[in-house]
């Protein structure tokens, strides 16, 4: 039997899993990790927890599905964006991951925004220069860690250096690497202005390939710590949004998906990237080669629950641990017995900083509204009603860059909850399609691994082979209360968008 792994380095945890060509997922392997914040604009982490997550998931998915590692035809590899590693010549990490979250490069990124500001969006589809991209990461690193700057070989990306570490080479494409402000989405180059600007040669960045191209075979060494073969090839899968995209069935111009995992991120599939006039919605390179991805995200959504749930729910955590239940259906389950709109109470979820559709990395989370009536069921509902209506606002603007959206395919751990999806539903006042497969970015990879490996002839063969639907979830008698919650949560969002930037600005 001809097996196919999966391997996607997330924000909090790296997953792997094996699949059959026929979509059964074999064994499932997951290894979560904590972000070190030492300040509110700092997320970083050991690069060398990534690789050791690699290797215990790996074990994991392998002892868990029986198979033979000589079984497994090809492995394909994915990650987060953005997130930045530092490389000496020999390959070993010399500083901390700059996770995309970290906002230290907020002063860089105003001095690229000057620089580039009026044509990043026509040559990379980055609509604004913020402190999230690889390119002001790096110009931090050498203005602010001079001795590290000095010694880097490399600058790469958490796929990359799972890449480098399976088979020895430096390798990237353009849908990890759309989002770095280094890429020239249009041409799928890198962009030599911007490198010049942040002081790096092209050969500090890994070699570009398509999504989906076959690297090589794994290396002995790594082979033994992962229990993998030498003769199982390794592939380029992409960023985790276009990935997840493919393992949502998501793979051509009209379908559109979501994923609500640590961060919020919606995939519209287009064949064009500079169609959105306006110059305001994020355009990626799809892991489909010549296609590309509109990609609004919030960066917390299912983090700023998990964040709620660790910071007042550690009863919950210890009873449901002691019973090998779920803490977060315990929370659902407190949110069920509260009405839309939380009885006034809303939430802003932007814990880290906003993005998408208005990008303010100042920005801060926020609950309003609460009063002596309220109980912990309010806020739970607040904060799920929170991120559904931020997927509102974005999905309203990519609508008005002439996208329909008829259903939502909804993706990452939030699609368990089936009360969140059923707010979902309401305030977008869309159907929602859950999927058989909830993991769509390993899936994504596997079908990817599939077409590399000739197993399909094509990412659509592998789609209608391994993506099945679950169930579909109609908006029901509460979407019609949703709007005026929905108005009066945007209205906060603008009134404060001010605030933090008067309060939090560095001075």
């Amino acid at each position: 039997m001809r097996s196919l792994l999966a391997i996607d380095a997330g924000t909090t945890s790296v997953k792997a899993g094996l699949f059959a060509p026929d979509g059964r997922c074999l064994g499932l392997g997951r290894e979560e990790y904590t972000l070190e914040t030492p300040t509110a604009d700092r997320a970083q982490l050991d690069p060398e927890v990534y690789w050791q997550a690699c290797i215990k998931t790996v074990r994991e998915a392998l002892e868990r599905s029986g198979v033979k590692s000589t079984d497994i035809t090809a492995v394909a590899v994915s990650s987060q964006g953005e997130t930045t590693l530092t490389l000496d010549a020999q390959g070993k990490a010399i500083y901390p991951a700059l996770v995309w979250l970290d906002n230290r490069a907020s002063d860089q990124a105003g001095f690229l925004a000057e620089r580039f500001g009026r044509v990043a969006y026509s040559r990379t589809g980055i609509p604004e220069i913020v402190p999230t991209w690889s390119a002001c990461k790096i110009l931090w690193i050498r203005e602010n860690e001079p001795e590290v700057f000095a010694r880097a070989a490399k600058f790469v990306l958490v796929q990359d250096y799972l890449i480098y570490r399976l088979t020895g080479r430096f390798v990237t494409d353009g849908s990890i690497s759309c989002t770095t402000l280094n890429y020239d989405l249009i041409n799928n180059c890198w962009w030599k202005d911007v490198q010049d600007a942040i002081g790096i040669r092209t050969d500090q960045l890994p070699e570009l390939v398509q999504p989906g191209t076959m690297v090589g075979t794994i290396l002995a060494k790594s082979a033994q710590l992962l229990g993998l073969s030498t003769k199982t090839v390794v592939i380029t899968g992409g960023m985790d949004q276009a990935v997840g995209a493919i393992g949502a069935g998501n793979f051509k111009p009209g379908l559109v998906s979501e994923s609500t995992g640590a961060a919020l991120a919606i995939q519209a599939t287009i064949a064009s990237p500079m169609i959105d006039r306006s110059e305001t919605v994020p355009v990626y390179y799809h892991s489909v080669p010549g296609h590309y991805l509109f990609v609004p995200v919030g960066p917390t959504a299912g983090m700023a629950f998990k964040w709620f749930r660790d910071a007042f729910f550690q009863d919950e955590i210890r009873q449901a641990e002691e019973e090998h239940a779920d803490a977060y259906e315990r929370l659902t389950r407190l949110a069920e017995s509260v009405p839309p709109g939380s009885d006034g109470l809303i939430m802003l979820p932007h814990l880290m900083g906003a993005f998408s559709p208005e990008p303010n990395p100042l920005a801060r989370g926020s609950f309003t509204g609460f009063t002596l009536s309220h109980t912990r069921g309010h806020f739970v509902r607040a904060l799920l009603e929170g991120v559904a209506f931020l997927l509102r606002r974005n999905f309203d603007s990519i609508e008005r860059s002439g996208i329909a959206i008829h259903e939502i395919r909804s993706t990452g751990g939030g699609a368990r909850s089936r009360l969140w999806n059923q707010i979902k539903a309401n305030v977008c006042n869309r159907p929602v399609v859950t999927l058989a497969n909830e993991e769509t970015a390993l899936l994504g990879d596997a079908i990817l691994a599939g077409v590399a490996s000739s197993i399909f002839s094509s990412i659509e063969e592998g789609c209608n082979s391994m993506v099945m639907v679950k169930e579909t979830i109609q908006p029901n008698d509460d979407a019609h209360v949703y709007p005026d919650f929905y108005q009066s949560y945007c209205e906060l969002d603008q009134q404060l968008t001010d605030y933090f930037k008067h309060t939090y600005s560095k001075k």
